[in-house]
């Protein structure tokens, strides 16, 4: 059986395959090990291994690893996962990224709760790109006007987007839809100068989101195993 180390290892060297693949920098994808449901024992031997970016799905979780682990200062949070408004003090409070902003009362929430002492917290704006009720996200043609509210909260950075595709599409499917946020991206990224995350692509489709632009991707099970 592969080690977390090992697991982890694999996935980079298929990034780095895909980036080639897509003739872009090998530097310009980071991987988002998603440790939802994963012990605090798995995050530290990805931790060993070199890993820092971590994203979780359920606030109360993930505040909670974030205080076993703290002595690990230089781990970068990121908070995947749909908002309670009851919830956002505590996202505000301790993670440093937000990738599932989906509506302008949580940006606001989050942006009043901030402490003061803490830097601006890069967000996403999350895109329900397929328009599934399904799933959490701003519809496109609702973005830009998120887009201007986020961009005038002082306390939040507005850094990209996120976006979980439909699953099971077809390849043209696929293409179409990654093909329209790579469009949305584009055109914010030369409006907006933090603007530089696309964060879409998970296990099942790691090499069709960085060959349409993804500069994140999103894989969990294939590092730290099969959930409970």
């Amino acid at each position: 059986m592969q080690t977390i180390a090992e697991r982890l290892q694999s996935a980079y060297v298929r990034i780095d395959q895909a980036t080639d693949d897509a003739h872009r920098p090998r530097n310009s994808v980071r991987l988002l090990a998603v440790s939802k449901t994963k012990p605090v024992s798995d995050i530290t031997q990805a931790y060993e291994a070199g890993h820092r970016l971590f994203g979780e799905n359920y606030v109360q979780e993930g505040v909670d690893k974030i205080g076993q682990l703290q002595h690990l200062s230089d781990i970068e949070w990121h908070m995947i996962g749909p908002i309670q408004s009851n919830k956002t003090k505590l996202v505000a409070t301790h993670f440093d990224w937000v990738q599932s902003i989906d509506r302008a009362k949580i940006a606001r929430r989050l942006n009043d709760q901030r402490p003061d002492t803490s830097p601006p917290l890069n967000c996403c704006i999350q895109v329900n790109i397929n328009d599934e009720t399904s799933k959490s996200g701003v519809h496109p043609k609702q973005l830009q006007e998120l887009v201007e509210i986020v961009e005038s909260l002082p306390h939040l950075t507005l850094r990209g987007l996120m976006a979980i595709p439909k699953a099971r599409m077809t390849q043209e499917e696929q293409e179409a839809t990654l093909h329209t946020l790579e469009e949305l991206f584009s055109e914010y990224r030369t409006k907006l100068s933090n603007f530089d995350t696309l964060s879409v692509g998970m296990s099942d489709d790691v090499e069709a989101a960085i060959q349409h632009g993804s500069t994140m991707v999103r894989i969990g099970s294939a590092i730290f195993g099969a959930r409970d």
